[in-house]
């Protein structure tokens, strides 16, 4: 209801500057005006919105907050335009004013939201540019449960993003250069020299082995790291051999990750490290012009304020190590200074969202207030870290297969969605169904990746979660197939004859159960709550709301009849449950999660 909800704000200003005109005028010249601080009901009992804005006034004013409050009701009384929107309004406890919008509004809204396939969520004007850096994998490794989180978690965000009308640039930041690939074409020279010559001349699991030897012999020989070294400083001066091995590597890794990303409907524009290489010494030269660079032993910093270390002098953020090399900060920096450059060295964003886990948190506070005190954000421009927990194992540890290596991304999808074929054809059994293969398989399919997607979403991402298959895959509770069942129970309403076109014409809805009212409610809210997750970044609210509208829809269904029902209660009736299914629909979408007409 975000346009009633500015439409009350207006009204209540106008009725507290009415009743209050010295105390609008000092607060005008101010810069800010009288806030009504309108809110939706923390109750279904106070209504639908509350206006705690005669609290504040009591001590400017010197009046009782009941008594203020009473002078704005009185105003609201006076302004037709309030009186056709809510009923009367009623004063609590010190001085709360509790609205209740008049039925036949709440009725016309949801008319109106029936011809809307934005279901009222407005498209924001003039969107700025966001770019959401997100998943990143590093090259020559398998993706694993830790690129779970990223994955999903930008994605979703990408998507709302997108859907509230911004143009949204979706950065996949992989690690695809460094003194990694020095060790790793050193290593492979050595003994796989074909890997550096001929394409997926070895699989990406045997890369993963050959990359965890090179390490090995990195971390544990001398004459290995001084050969690494070298060997990165061939790559990063152009040696056709160095890059052509590196481009080979490349393109074997980025192949496997496209797998999982198309499996899992994830869009992604790649742009890793290597991109911002040539604009590494410009970010040093910038940093050094600002004159925020000192020499500390021999390095090149940026000493951050406000930050201590344990000695209690001032952290340093490095951007150009002793022996003259770049580090992630200075790449990160660069990465900074393009994404709000303008055109043609820039993508011109107004907003940069950084999805990575918690443990980064010092690590992009440290680099993005060097870029602030940098001056390369512009005035309007906002720099967001979206930070989250580990996935666990049911035991509270990091998530990690019986042998105690990293679970792959692909084998916990490919499990999820045994998992779910398995529980299909137990209920199928159970039921006396009998469904051809291509149904089953494509409902395990959509159903086990909802599942292990939807399981993510619905935390809060700042937080640890335990991983459990289980739990992820029940019918019952905050789960992706209590969401889905939904949908679908909606979709055999249509199978038994029910019109869900019904009510979507001229004619008003008539509501008169509380059943109904509270299901009109809650299918109203969904505007707000996608404002709300553009704002904060947080998906776990969306999933949240559609968890709740389905549980509001089920008691409906349950206790109300539609099918049976007499017009006009029939229609009106069918036009919640189609709008029901819509916004499951369109959010289960934004969540990148699709959904079933039968499971």
């Amino acid at each position: 209801m975000l346009r009633i909800a500015e439409t009350l704000q207006s009204q209540l200003r106008a009725a507290m500057d009415r009743a209050f005109p010295d105390a609008a005028a000092a607060a005008r010249q101010a810069g800010t005006g009288l806030d009504p601080q309108l809110a939706p009901a923390s109750k279904p009992d106070f209504g639908d919105f509350q206006a705690n804005g005669a609290l504040p006034l009591a001590k400017p004013l010197g009046q009782p907050p009941r008594k203020i409050a009473e002078a704005v009701v009185e105003q609201l009384k006076a302004d037709p335009a309030f009186t056709e929107l809510c009923q009367d309004p009623q004063i609590a406890g010190p001085g709360f004013i509790n609205l209740t919008l008049k039925p036949e509004r709440l009725a016309a809204e949801v008319q109106l939201r029936l011809g809307d396939q934005r279901l009222g969520v407005p498209v924001v004007e003039q969107g700025a540019p966001v770019v959401v850096d997100f998943s990143s994998p590093n090259i020559a490794k398998e993706m694993h449960v830790g690129h779970l989180r990223s994955t999903i978690i930008g994605d979703s965000l990408a998507r709302v993003l997108e859907f509230r009308g911004h143009p949204v640039l979706r950065l996949n930041h992989v690690g695809d250069w460094g003194t990694q690939f020095g060790m790793l074409i050193t290593h492979l020279k050595q003994v796989a020299p074909e890997a550096l010559e001929t394409a997926d001349a070895v699989d990406l699991g045997d890369l993963v082995a050959f990359y965890r030897q090179a390490k090995q012999r990195f971390d544990d020989d001398e004459a290995f790291q001084a050969t690494s070294r070298e060997e990165v400083v061939k790559l990063q001066g152009g040696d056709r051999v160095s890059l052509k091995a590196w481009g080979l590597l490349c393109d074997q890794s980025r192949r496997e990750f496209q797998k999982i990303y198309d499996r899992l409907d994830i869009r992604l524009s790649e742009r890793g490290e290597s991109f911002y290489n040539p604009y590494l010494e410009r970010v040093v030269a910038d940093l050094d012009a600002a004159g925020l660079l000192v020499v500390d032993d021999g390095a090149r910093c940026v000493f951050l304020e406000g930050v201590s270390g344990k000695d209690g002098k001032p952290l340093p953020v490095i951007v150009q190590k002793s022996d003259g090399g770049f580090n992630y900060a200075t790449t990160d920096l660069a990465a900074i200074r393009y994404r709000f450059g303008a055109a043609p060295e820039g993508d011109g964003a107004r907003r940069v969202i950084y999805v990575t886990d918690a443990g980064q948190a010092n690590h992009f506070a440290g680099v993005f207030q060097v870029a602030r005190r940098a001056g390369w954000l512009p005035e309007d421009g906002r720099l967001e870290h979206v930070p989250f927990g580990l996935v666990q194992g049911e035991d509270g540890k990091k998530l990690k297969t019986r042998a105690g290596d990293t679970v792959r991304l692909r084998d916990l999808l490919d499990e999820a969605v045994e998992r779910a074929e398995a529980d299909l054809r137990r209920r199928l059994d159970e039921e006396g169904r009998s469904e051809d293969e291509a149904f089953i398989q494509h409902v395990a399919t959509t159903v086990g990746l909802a599942a292990v997607k939807y399981a993510d979403l619905s935390q809060n991402r700042i937080t640890n979660y335990q991983f459990s298959f289980d739990r992820m895959l029940a019918l019952q509770g905050n789960t992706a197939p209590y969401l889905l069942y939904a949908v679908v129970r909606i979709a055999g309403i249509a199978r038994k004859g029910g019109d869900l076109e019904a009510g979507a014409g001229s004619e008003p809805l008539h509501f008169a159960e509380p059943q109904e009212w509270a299901l009109v409610r809650e299918l109203l809210k969904f505007d707000a709550v996608i404002a709300e997750v553009e704002e904060e970044l947080l998906p776990n609210r969306l999933c949240t709301y559609l968890f709740e509208l389905s549980q509001v829809f089920n008691r409906f269904y349950d206790q109300v009849s539609v099918l049976k029902a007499q017009e006009p209660a029939r229609s009106s009736r069918l036009a919640l449950c189609r709008l029901t299914a819509d916004t499951l629909k369109l959010g289960l979408g934004l969540l990148g999660i699709p959904t079933l007409e039968r499971m």
